[in-house]
């Protein structure tokens, strides 16, 4: 049974619809008279250690419906990976605040902290319930479908590439964009969601599913640019060599690591630069550009898929459901059935903690350098029933008079 406090946190990388989970565990936490108090902790597990706590209870329903509908995480996040010492010290703040469920919204990492703190407090004989609120664009926590998130951000990268080749056609050349996914190509994969005509781009995807060779992408934007006249190209940010060594790593001069030791990835913009220097040195194409997307596909404000923004609410909502009706901590996942509906399920937090899921081969077209119609069927109902398309005009020619 849920009762007692509970306590809610976000984790990672910001999404457009994480605050809609939010919302979605309050709300819901409301309706059980055996909750006595609903906190959130800003700055993710930072924020448990200070005891940086404010009273989710005297929120308005009003304000916690406009907050649902922002962007980014209301209550802040952290990047911080907790180990066993780190989680130590947060079970001796639920314990000092009396926290009986720890709703935590966030992506592998986070599924990974609350698995230790369980341990933690059935070593400790305290009644102490973990659940894992899924999230993350990268799309790749286990056993789910997909991840609240994903789709409003590949709807964000798909509208950005439709608007891209608009530009590319009405102005031909070479165009590179980087798209976030150090493992998981499924954002720079959804570059495709637009496509509508024969010759639209992207018409050239490169996915860390499949080793990269730079002479390959060289032939490459060659082939489709004597083909179409103009190559606009989605690569992610995590491309790597047969070795698995990142491509930026063996390109870039200087290279920077996140808080975890990470090589970073987002945001420098160094692939974008090296790719397009590559090209412009390589080929006799004059007009080469490149774009890094960095933090802008993660919380784009007005570039919202509707689906991801109602699965987002229910997973957070199922959460608390989950910890009033059954007695174990784990993971809300999303599962696909049928054409497109979804049904919610709790599985195990080891299931999902510290484990990546990828793109399957039958999503990836056999060139390497495309997707497939499973994966354009699996990615179409989540980009929502408010995608935008790009047409072009239809009238025929008037014949030329001075022409011979």
């Amino acid at each position: 049974m849920l009762q007692g406090k509970i306590l809610v946190a976000q984790g990672g990388g910001p999404t457009a619809v994480i605050n809609q989970s939010l919302v979605g565990v309050v709300l819901e936490a409301r309706q059980h008279s055996t909750v006595t108090g609903i906190y959130g902790a800003m700055h993710g597990v930072s924020g448990i250690l200070s005891e940086d706590f404010i009273d989710l209870a005297k929120e308005t329903e009003a304000n916690l419906e406009l907050v649902g509908a922002t962007p980014c995480s209301a209550l802040g996040s952290t990047r911080d990976k907790p180990d066993l010492e780190y989680c130590q010290k947060i079970f001796k703040v639920l314990q000092a605040h009396e926290i009986g469920t720890f709703f935590y919204i966030g992506g592998n990492d986070s599924s990974d902290a609350l698995r230790i703190l369980a341990e933690e407090a059935a070593n400790a004989d305290y009644p102490l319930r973990c659940i894992h609120i899924p999230k993350t664009i990268d799309n790749d926590l286990m056993i789910n479908d997909h991840t609240p998130g994903f789709p409003s951000a590949a709807k964000f990268v798909a509208s950005a590439f439709a608007g891209v080749n608009q530009d590319n056609k009405a102005l031909p050349g070479v165009y590179v964009g980087i798209v976030m996914g150090r493992h998981a190509g499924f954002l720079t994969a959804a570059s495709a969601g637009a496509r509508r005509y024969e010759d639209d781009g992207p018409h050239l995807i490169y996915l860390p599913e499949r080793v990269f060779s730079m002479d390959s992408f060289l032939e490459d934007i060659k082939r489709v640019n004597a083909r179409f006249g103009r190559c606009v190209v989605a690569v992610s940010e995590g491309i790597h060599d047969a070795d698995g060594t990142p491509i930026v790593t063996k390109l870039a001069k200087e290279i920077e690591k996140d808080a975890h030791g990470n090589i970073q990835l987002s945001g420098t913009g160094a692939l974008a630069d090296l790719l397009t220097d590559a090209i412009k040195k390589d080929t006799d194409i004059s007009r080469v550009r490149g774009d890094t997307f960095g933090y802008l596909q993660r919380s784009f404000l007005g570039c919202v898929s509707d689906v991801d923004q109602r699965e987002a609410r229910e997973v957070g909502a199922r959460g608390v459901q989950f910890a009033a009706s059954e007695d174990r901590d784990g993971s809300v996942t999303i599962n696909r059935v049928g054409d497109y509906a979804v049904e919610y399920r709790l599985d195990e937090l080891d299931a999902i903690a510290g484990k990546t899921k990828i793109m399957s081969d039958d999503m990836i077209d056999p060139s390497g350098v495309d997707v497939t119609p499973v994966f354009m069927d699996y990615l179409k109902p989540l980009l929502g029933s408010n995608m935008p398309g790009a047409y072009r005009l239809e009238a025929p020619k008037v014949a030329k008079v001075l022409a011979g």
